[in-house]
């Protein structure tokens, strides 16, 4: 379970999130990964529509979201850097088939790839 330290709790920043931060594509999640200036702060948040199937599938899907989200805590962290980071999960239909090491392993790559990212950006110089 995440502390609540570790959760997205305001419409606000989930929007600001989605609107603002790095989306990377899976085949059953979409991550978005946006910085934030609270320091060593990763908040997990999760966006389970209609569209993913009923209650239950939708609360299973979560569960397994929040599970993942919970063991990947210290590579996002690690991931963060100096700064926080907030991360939102938008599942796609196909997560009700996917099995908890798939949606593991989405975000896992959405946490290398973001870093990979984050250190190339650093070390760009622009003119």
């Amino acid at each position: 379970m995440l502390a609540k330290a570790n959760r997205i709790t305001r419409g606000a920043d989930y929007r600001a999130t989605v609107r603002r931060g790095a989306r990377f594509t899976g085949a059953s999640t979409v991550t978005y990964i946006r910085p934030t200036s609270d320091p060593d702060v990763v908040r997990f948040g999760f966006i389970v529509s209609k569209s993913v199937g009923n209650a239950v599938k939708r609360n299973l899907v979560r569960r397994r979201l929040k599970a993942a989200a919970y063991e990947l805590l210290p590579q996002f962290s690690a991931a963060a850097g100096d700064g926080g980071l907030d991360v939102v999960v938008r599942a796609l239909p196909a997560s009700v088939q996917a099995r908890w090491a798939s949606l593991h392993e989405e975000l896992l790559r959405a946490s290398a790839r973001h870093t990979s990212r984050s250190h190339l950006s650093k070390g760009s110089v622009r003119p």
